[in-house]
């Protein structure tokens, strides 16, 4: 039996900048309370907690946390009693060859984007089987299913999080919990800093909508599947103006 609500609860990693934040100001807009993660941004988190509780009278709970380390993970979940929606996006990027890439570097990549997920969902899922009902959305990449040169340990994890998100949602579609996840293509965010203006220009002459996507395009898309049927998991959505389709 699927327990109703009235209020529901949220937990969005990485919310600090880009499509995470626009994400949380989403939710809070909807009346969802929050709990939000940062690893090093803890002013502009903090700032953004206190003016979402301010404007839309929910609770938001800041937390700092390195979404890649399981103790961290750990101690986030110890203060979270109940949960509907897990966004998992937290992450980073590296560029460059892979023959300069070294073993630290790559397990960072790895532990942030892909053993965060892991962590989080071995801590939420329990929390949604009370409820017989949960979403799961993981922020991937047009990367997980394209690859990118200079971009290896990127794409394989996001690839990587594609796999786990299909696996999990057949293991937990009987328990009416969904698991889908968001391939981003180029949206406008601090990991693309990365980037000169002749590389963006390029990109934006490469994507069919002529131009790179904003994180409220993107946090728009993870709250609508949020909300779809529950008949809807297991699934890659893109969005990325048609670059990859």
């Amino acid at each position: 039996m699927v327990i109703e609500k009235e209020q529901k609860s949220a937990l969005i990693t990485g919310a600090s900048r880009g499509i995470g934040k626009a994400a949380a100001e989403l939710f809070a807009e909807h009346g969802y309370d929050l709990t939000l993660t940062c690893h090093r941004s803890m002013e502009s988190l903090e700032s953004l907690a206190a003016r979402l509780q301010a404007v839309y009278g929910i609770r938001c709970r800041p937390v700092q946390a390195d979404m890649g380390r399981e103790e961290d993970v750990e101690r986030l979940f110890s203060h979270i009693r109940d949960l509907d929606v897990l966004v998992n996006n937290a992450g980073m990027a590296y560029f460059g060859l892979l023959s300069h890439m070294t073993a630290d570097q790559w397990h960072r990549i790895l532990a942030v984007n892909l053993d965060s997920c892991f962590y989080t969902c071995r801590a939420a899922v329990p929390l949604m089987l009370k409820n017989h009902s949960g979403r799961i959305l993981n922020i991937s990449s047009v990367w997980g299913t394209q690859g990118a040169s200079m971009e290896v340990a990127y794409s394989a994890s996001k690839g990587g999080m594609n796999a786990f998100t299909k696996a999990l949602a057949k293991e937990l579609a009987p328990s009416n919990i969904q698991v889908n996840a968001i391939a981003c293509g180029v949206i406008d965010t601090t990991m693309n800093d990365c980037l000169s203006p002749e590389d963006l220009e390029t990109l934006r002459e490469e994507i069919p909508a002529g131009r790179i996507g904003h994180p409220r395009e993107a946090a728009e898309l993870i709250f609508r599947m949020a909300q779809a049927p529950p008949y809807m998991t297991g699934q890659i959505i893109t969005i990325d103006g048609g670059w990859y389709t």
